[in-house]
Parts: C-alpha cells; sequence; structure tokens
C-alpha cells in the first residue's frame, strides 16, 4: 500500500469481533473510520462508539473510491467463500482494501504483504515470506521464512507454518496448528485446531487433530 491509500478515509465491511479487532489497530494507529458496514446491531461494542454504521453493502457505493479505502472485517469460517465474493463486488466497482498491519506484529522488511492482508498483534512473518491477497495472520500465528501463503487464507490465533512450505488458495488453517518445514497445503485445504501436518495436502483435504497426517 503506498502512501496515498493510507490517507484515505477507512470503511470497515462486518461489525462483528473481527471487525472490532480491525478498528482497535487503525484507532491506536490514528485512522479515520468513515463508516461501518453491518447488518447486525453493533451497539454493545465500545469499539464502534462515534463511527457512523451503515446498514447495507450498497450504501459503500455513495463513497468515492478515490477517497476511502476498504477493510473487509467479514469472520472467516472454513469453506465460507462470502468474504471473496464481497472482496470482488467491489473490487470491480474500483475500490481497493487496505492492508492492515497491527503496530504489535513483526513483519520483517524482506518479506512481501500482497494488498488486503491482515496481520494482528503478536504475528510474525519472517524474511523471505509472501503472504498473498486478503490473507489474514491472526493474533500470534507465526509465518516462518520463505513460505509462500496463497491469497484468502486465514491462518488462525498461535497457528505456525515452518519454513519454506506453500499454501495455495482459500487454506483455512485452525488455532494452534502446527505445518512442518517444506509442506505444501493444496487449494481450499482445511487444518482444524491442533492439527499437525507432516505431509502435502490435497485441494479440499481435511486434516484433523486426531488424525495427525503422518509421513
Amino acid at each position: 500500500m503506498n502512501n496515498a491509500d493510507r490517507q484515505k478515509n477507512v470503511i470497515l465491511i462486518g461489525g462483528g469481533g473481527h471487525a472490532s479487532v480491525i478498528a482497535d489497530i487503525l484507532k491506536q494507529q490514528h485512522r479515520d473510520i468513515k463508516a461501518i458496514v453491518s447488518t447486525v446491531d453493533v451497539s454493545s461494542r465500545r469499539i464502534f462508539d462515534g463511527i457512523d454504521v451503515l446498514s447495507h453493502d450498497d450504501d459503500i457505493a455513495k463513497f468515492d473510491p478515490k477517497k476511502v479505502s476498504l477493510v473487509n472485517c467479514i469472520g472467516v469460517l472454513p469453506g465460507s467463500g462470502i468474504k471473496k465474493t464481497v472482496n470482488e463486488k467491489y473490487l470491480a466497482k474500483g475500490y481497493v482494501f487496505e492492508t492492515v498491519v497491527a503496530d504489535g506484529a513483526y513483519v520483517s522488511p524482506y518479506a512481501v504483504l500482497a494488498p488486503g492482508v491482515q496481520v494482528f498483534t503478536g504475528a510474525v512473518i519472517q524474511a523471505g515470506a509472501v503472504i498473498g491477497s486478503h490473507t489474514v495472520i491472526n493474533t500470534g500465528a507465526i509465518i516462518e521464512h520463505d513460505s509462500r501463503i496463497g491469497s484468502y487464507n486465514f491462518v488462525a490465533p498461535r497457528a505456525v507454518i515452518c519454513g519454506q512450505c506453500e499454501t495455495e488458495d482459500d487454506v483455512f488453517v485452525g488455532v494452534n496448528a502446527t505445518i512442518i518445514q517444506n509442506i505444501r497445503l493444496g487449494k481450499g485445504t482445511v487444518v482444524t485446531a491442533g492439527a499437525l501436518v507432516t505431509r502435502h495436502t490435497l485441494p479440499e483435504q481435511k486434516v484433523y487433530a486426531q488424525r495427525s497426517v503422518l509421513r
């Protein structure tokens, strides 16, 4: 993201817990959150106090894409394509999705983040890593050196992807899961919480903690 994008006002899409974390990060960075788009009541979430709430995605159209950037805060579940569908709708209209990196995360200057990536507090992305567009690296997750993470991945809190791994698009890695070095995860792979992955996976494969994959 260039400096011009960072000067834009921000619109958050989604009003749940994921959006709360994003709003907290942006507020700490003194960013101007112009509005939140949420179909659910957000009045109980104090983090949103003082921010305009829009009730429908189409309300975004009233904002000039040259003057605002979007952050997709819709929560991610395994196999869900809602986030991608929303992104593609607004990308086609000329909007830009902002890359968000918490001040408390470590991203090596020798790593590469594509547009729309979100990196939460305590996450570590090491040298040589490449993170694909619209991927979420959640709280305390670790992406080790030279790993290549595809687009629309979700790496849950405290998950570890070791060095020189590769994930294709739409991969979900659950809480506390570990992917050992040099592993490739096929498109749409789901790794459940606490699982250990020690060999390549096929597209759409699920890896369960109680059935850890052995080499």
